[in-house]
């Protein structure tokens, strides 16, 4: 099984081009929105069409509001492990700040024995931070609790009997952590929203890079790779391909995907806004970061040339889609997974060979 970060940006055969989703709850044909166990089942079968067409990856996000279902990304993988043959399953992100190291490792390490080798696990310091007060844990302390984590996860990667000693959880000692993998290697990648502090961190624990690019030109992040890359050479740590997420949509035509993606966009955009002193999105600015920024939505054409022109630009081995935003029915959402993977990933690597 070839592995995401032996991707090299400069072969378009060796692209990893994957889906993400948060589990955002969505409506059925007549608009009513469903339960959240309903849209969990949802994500289960947009994963099994997305394995059948030659998706890459799927990564599933884990969040604590009601808008988005997936709370514990890793447990809905595991259902997908015993539904598909071939799609890498992702997180995107696991919070590991809130969350035990011991424990994620455990749980991937699970989710990869019941895949047959396609975990992967992409941890972050969580940009909604709810479950930080919901797990007892004081934003205080936001810095230290995932540098702590982090350390000991990288650890642990090693699959062999560890000791640790932080100030965040209690003292390991000669533990052995259980089950290891086959591949004797958890797959990890830090997601890095644009701190140079954190890609040098990501550099010097020799873990893969996620972007999280979800507003403005993408070319902006091109300093970041750079960084990256330098920092892997000089600390003598692995430069694994870098990884890049935007959010989008795909339909038919430019005017039906703009149209059905812009109203429950903005309903989620200006509900977390309003909680971060945003103003309200106006749809000039939807427009414009269509035209100009980091949403790629749109006909199949318009999506994948978007995607090779960011993909070449940026130098990155991966890039995910983020095709789930607030509450689009359940058709529609189908319909652009099946658009990706038959039309949108055919085009890209041909763009890129051509």
């Amino acid at each position: 099984m070839s592995h995401p970060n032996d991707a090299h940006p400069n072969d378009p055969s060796a692209l990893v081009l994957g889906l993400d989703t948060f589990g955002d709850v969505p409506v059925d044909d007549s608009g009513v929105l469903l339960t959240d166990a309903a849209a969990i089942r949802q994500v289960v079968d947009e994963a099994v069409l997305a394995d059948g067409i030659g998706v890459d990856v799927l990564a599933v996000g884990e969040h604590h509001r009601p808008e988005w279902a997936v709370s514990t990304p890793e447990t809905v993988l595991a259902g997908i492990a015993t539904r598909t043959d071939r799609i890498r399953l992702s997180s995107g992100v696991t919070v590991l700040s809130s969350d035990d190291p011991v424990r994620v490792f455990q749980r991937f390490a699970t989710v990869d024995a019941l895949s047959g080798g396609r975990a992967e696990v992409i941890l972050g310091r969580g940009s909604s931070t709810e479950s930080f007060p919901l797990f007892g844990y004081d934003l205080a302390d936001y810095e230290v609790l995932f540098e702590e984590k982090l350390d000991l996860f990288v650890r642990l990667l090693e699959e062999r009997p560890v000791s640790w000693e932080g100030t965040v959880r209690p003292p390991l000692r000669d533990a052995q952590v259980l089950p290891r993998t086959e591949s004797g290697r958890l797959t990890t990648w830090v997601g890095v929203g644009g701190s140079p502090q954190s890609v040098l961190r990501t550099a010097r624990h020799g873990l893969a890079m996620m972007l999280a690019i979800i507003g403005g030109p993408p070319e902006r992040f091109v300093p970041y790779v750079d960084l990256y890359r330098r920092a892997a050479d000089q600390l003598g740590t692995p430069a694994h391909p870098v990884g890049m997420h935007s959010p989008g949509f795909v339909a038919d035509t430019d005017e039906e995907a703009r149209e059905a993606y812009w109203r429950p966009y903005r309903e989620i955009r200006d509900r977390i806004g309003a909680q971060r002193g945003w103003p309200p999105l106006r749809r000039a600015e939807y427009e414009a970061e269509i035209e100009h920024g980091s949403l790629y939505i749109g006909s199949p054409e318009t999506v994948a040339r978007k995607i090779a022109a960011n993909v070449r630009s940026l130098g990155v081995g991966r890039f995910d889609l983020l095709y789930t935003a607030g509450a689009l029915p359940v058709s529609a959402r189908l319909r652009a997974v099946e658009l990706y993977g038959t039309k949108v990933i055919p085009m890209v690597r041909d763009l890129l060979a051509g």
